[in-house]
């Protein structure tokens, strides 16, 4: 497995590292990465920012297609998002519901599908809320704790989530397809099956929080479908568990502690 970063400080206290190139303003340099390689993975990406910095998100997936094209057609994993389905449709969503999101970063993850949609073997990855990647268990409370919005019900919003190593772990599996020539879809989502609720998974890590009602617009369950990625063997097909999501954030802080 080959790294690539635009910075030799990018992994620090990891290795750093393989190729270090910017893969908007250096082609030549990603195609010959590309030719010595069998797949190509696209995690890079904006998330925040203006239009003109959410625009780098198909600015980046098109470089990374590029570069497999000048290479001899690798298959590219793209990183999209479930923030294209927005609010979903009665909260399941498909990979052939047409995308609806409701916030600038789904925007711009949907505009980048749909401008290189079609492209030779550009696989589009919508992917769940990431354990550790996420407002959520991602950031420290505050001083004071953290608001959480509740429901009518009682309980958070609802997510499909999936921790950081069950994430690496379906990646990999679906690179190891993808170099054997497997018949991959198009789109696919990635997550663990089901969607918890978020003040589950505080409660499954120990943190406390400020509960609040939660105010219009907030989208009350998000759950992808992911019967694609559990027939391909990437996930299981039980449903999540907040406590072995957190366990899976956990082990891996230690690891790198």
């Amino acid at each position: 497995m080959v790294w690539q970063a635009r910075r030799e400080s990018a992994f620090s206290g990891q290795g750093g590292p393989s190729l270090v190139f910017d893969p908007l303003h250096e082609p030549e340099a990603f195609a010959a990465a590309a030719r010595a390689c069998d797949v190509i993975v696209n995690l890079a990406g904006v998330t925040s920012g203006p239009p003109e910095a959410l625009a780098q998100n198909t600015a980046l997936a098109r470089a990374a297609l590029d570069a497999a094209d000048a290479a001899g057609g690798q298959p590219v994993l793209l990183a999209s998002s479930a923030a294209v389905y927005g609010a979903g449709r009665g909260g399941i969503c498909r990979e052939t519901d047409t995308p609806a999101p409701l916030a600038p970063y789904g925007a711009a993850k949907a505009a980048m599908e749909a401008e290189l949609a079609g492209r030779p073997g550009a696989i589009w990855l919508r992917i769940g809320n990431v354990a550790g990647a996420d407002a959520l268990l991602g950031r420290a409370a505050p001083e004071g704790g953290r608001a959480l919005d509740i429901l009518a019900d009682g309980h958070g919003p609802r997510r499909s989530f999936i921790g950081p190593q069950a994430l690496a772990a379906a990646l990999a599996r679906l690179v190891r397809l993808a170099a054997v020539g497997a018949d991959l879809p198009a789109v696919l989502n990635l997550s663990l099956a089901g969607a918890l609720p978020m003040d589950a998974l505080l409660a499954a890590a120990g943190e406390t929080w400020v509960p609040r009602p939660a105010p219009a617009g907030v989208i009350p369950e998000v759950e992808l479908d992911v019967t694609r990625a559990v027939d391909l063997g990437l996930v299981p097909e039980a449903p999540a568990r907040a406590a072995a999501v957190v366990a899976d954030l956990r082990a891996l802080q230690e690891a790198r502690a």
